[in-house]
């Protein structure tokens, strides 16, 4: 069914899967990468602490958020933001 089809329905649009790049407020250096469905909540767990490895750097506040259909294609492309060369690329593009 066509989005606004759904829309005009009443049924939720179709969700996307988010890549986001979090900074530390206390440390501009300290970046996260990471990938949800639910941005707002997410970035509440990290600075609840209720992520281990964001919970020592809070709190953090979001840089850049990339929205995705495909669940599929998100996790690929958080993984190349988590390596050498996908770091590089956020450091000079985000």
């Amino acid at each position: 069914m066509h989005r606004a089809a759904r829309l005009r329905l009443g049924m939720p649009s179709a969700q996307f899967h988010y890549v986001y790049i979090l900074v530390s407020e206390r440390d501009s250096n300290r970046h996260y990468t990471g990938c949800t469905q639910d941005l707002d909540a997410r970035l509440k767990d990290h600075n609840a602490g209720r992520v281990p490895h964001t919970s020592r750097f809070r709190p953090w506040e979001l840089e850049t958020a990339v929205a995705f259909r495909s669940k599929s294609k998100a996790r690929a492309f958080e993984e190349y933001l988590k390596s050498g060369s996908g770091r590089e690329f956020a450091r000079r593009h985000f």
